[in-house]
């Protein structure tokens, strides 16, 4: 469904909302069961903001590197809230980004920066200002064993490397350059990756010796990678916020989601994943 044609259906809602009210305001005169059952019906109509318990399906966009964390949470809210299905969208940042501004359904959106945040923030498709949740730090994702010797974010400059980076448009290949830049550093990959995941994915399948990466997705890939820090990664580290989007069709479960993931519960689950409080 379009953003036009959820804008419009919400117009109708409300519309019938105000018929429902004068219908209970004329009624008062002649019958207070039937105000009641108005009444009843107006707070039907209105559940998305009635502060209920969270109930259907909410929709979350979501920077690649919170695939693993994210899932847990989604999992922790169904059980604590029966009757919930929290569906996600995984994917590099402004990709997302463009999707919510575009018209796409959904109902939170974390992102892996502020920069791309404010795509959403700027095209008033933000039902308030975000928060900031977790940090993350990037890391170099060598093959198992690191038989390239990698202890530097300077090795991967060396000829004959194939070294791969997320693209400069998406968060995690943003920090990637700014942390080159604090090194004085020029590298050519082989290749530039839409997502932290797609890039950590090549050096899975050894199709490239190394990648810049997030620390979280290291953690993530177990024995498949093996993990080098590099000091530029602390002048690069970058703040992830969430928010509740403005056209959501389940404002309950939206906001019980991003309670979730900011409450202590869902702060050890992040940390626990490789992130860094806020």
């Amino acid at each position: 469904m379009t953003r036009t044609a959820r804008r419009t259906r919400r117009t109708l809602q409300a519309a019938g909302a105000g018929a429902a009210a004068l219908l209970a305001l004329s009624a008062c005169s002649s019958s207070g069961d039937d105000s009641s059952a108005a009444t009843s019906d107006s707070s039907a109509s209105a559940s998305s903001t009635s502060g209920d318990k969270p109930s259907g399906t909410v929709t979350v966009f979501a920077a690649a590197s919170l695939k693993e964390s994210f899932t847990a949470l989604g999992e922790k809210f169904e059980k604590a809230h029966p009757g919930t299905k929290v569906t996600f969208s995984f994917g590099g940042s402004d990709s997302l980004a463009a999707s919510i501004t575009g018209g796409a359904p959904a109902d939170v959106f974390a992102s892996a920066s502020p920069k791309t945040m404010k795509i959403v923030t700027d095209a008033g498709d933000a039902a308030g200002p975000p928060a900031a949740f977790v940090r993350n730090q990037l890391e170099i994702a060598t093959l198992p064993g690191n038989p390239d010797k990698i202890a530097s974010l300077a090795d991967l400059t060396r000829p004959g490397l194939k070294v791969v980076l997320c693209d400069r448009t998406v968060p995690c290949g943003a920090a990637a350059q700014k942390a080159l830049d604090a090194g004085k550093l020029t590298l050519k990959p082989v290749s530039y990756e839409q997502d932290v995941k797609a890039a950590l994915t090549k050096v899975e399948l050894k199709e490239a010796d190394a990648a810049v990466v997030y620390k979280t997705d290291v953690h993530a890939a177990g024995g498949k990678v093996e993990g080098v820090e590099f000091p530029e990664s602390a002048e690069a580290v970058n703040a992830y916020p969430i928010v509740r989007l403005k056209d959501t069709d389940n404002a309950d479960a939206a906001e019980a989601f991003i309670a979730l993931v900011r409450s202590a519960e869902g702060q050890k689950v992040l940390t626990e994943a490789g992130f860094l409080k806020p």
